[in-house]
This record gives C-alpha cells, structure tokens and sequence, in this order.
C-alpha cells in the first residue's frame, strides 16, 4: 500500500483509512477495558460501531489518549434520550457536502463510516424489552404484559450499541 501524499499526487495508490481505523481502535479499547460484553458478539460490534461512528463524526478531534473533556463530550453525545440518530445524519450530510478537496477520489474513512451506520440503522437485534420489564407509568393500570411474550423484542442495532458505548465510557 502507497500512502497517499499530501499534495494529492499520491499516484494512484490505495487510499488507506487512518482516521476511521484510528476511532475503530479507540471504540475497540474502551469497550474491552469495560468488559461488558464478548467481542466475538453482534452486540460487542454494535458498540463498537456505535463509539466508532460517534468519536469518527465528532471533528475528528481524537487526539492522544483520550483526555477528561473529550470522554465528557463521548459521554454527552452518547447520552440516553440525546439525538443520537438525528446528530449522526447531520454530520454524514455535512461530510458528504464538503468539498471533496480537489479529488475525485472518494473519502474511504467516509465510505467504511456510511457502512457502520447503514449496519446500524438496518440490523436489528434480538434484546430484552426493558418496558416489560417495569411498564412506564403513563401505561394502562392493571394489564401486565405476558412477560414470556413481550420479554424480548426486535430492536436496531444501534439502539443496543449507543448504551452499551455510552457504558464503557464511563467505566473508563
């Protein structure tokens, strides 16, 4: 593999993605330090794809080893009951409406980012329905769910992922 040159006369050689592999490796590490999950699992890579995309996306500010305020900010953006979903299109978008910096060429940290969040949006994964568990307050008085029927429920993988990021974080 010939790394590309900055000038963009790289000559044509694979174009590697650094910045991507790069959040991959710290989603990676801070889930493995929390231990809450196996890494061979589709729940481990939701996670994983779910830190990757949110520290990918958040201006690419992913400098040395993860300093106080840049765990604060994964911490906000992967917060239960944030806009998660709406963030991670806006900033798709926006990359995606960049200027492509005089290359035709696309962006390969872009492409495998796409990736990660067509996977997480389209999948779904089979998890424990937490409103059966305790119904909300707001649901009707006196129906208890059948708890074998509504113990698990169909939900995108992202849904799984963004908590269990949100999780390892803070165990950080």
């Amino acid at each position: 593999m010939r790394p590309e040159r900055q000038d963009g006369t790289g000559g044509g050689g694979l174009l590697v993605p650094m910045a991507w592999m790069y959040a991959e490796y710290i989603a990676d590490e801070l889930l493995r330090t929390g231990d809450l999950m196996e890494p061979s699992t589709l729940e481990y890579r939701a996670g994983r794809d779910a830190l990757a995309l949110t520290i990918f996306l958040s201006d690419g500010s992913v400098a040395d080893a993860l300093p106080t305020a840049r765990l604060d900010e994964l911490r906000r953006l992967t917060a239960y009951g944030a806009t998660w979903c709406g963030w991670v299109r806006e900033r798709l978008g926006a990359l995606d409406a960049a200027p492509a910096h005089g290359t035709a060429r696309p962006d390969p940290d872009l492409a495998l980012a796409r990736v990660a969040w067509r996977w997480l949006e389209e999948t779904e994964l089979l998890a424990a329905d937490l409103d059966a568990i305790a119904p909300p307050p707001w649901g009707p008085v006196g129906e208890e769910p059948d708890v074998e029927e509504a113990a698990q429920v169909w939900t995108p993988a992202w849904q799984l992922g963004l908590p269990l990021g949100h999780l390892a974080i803070h165990l950080h």
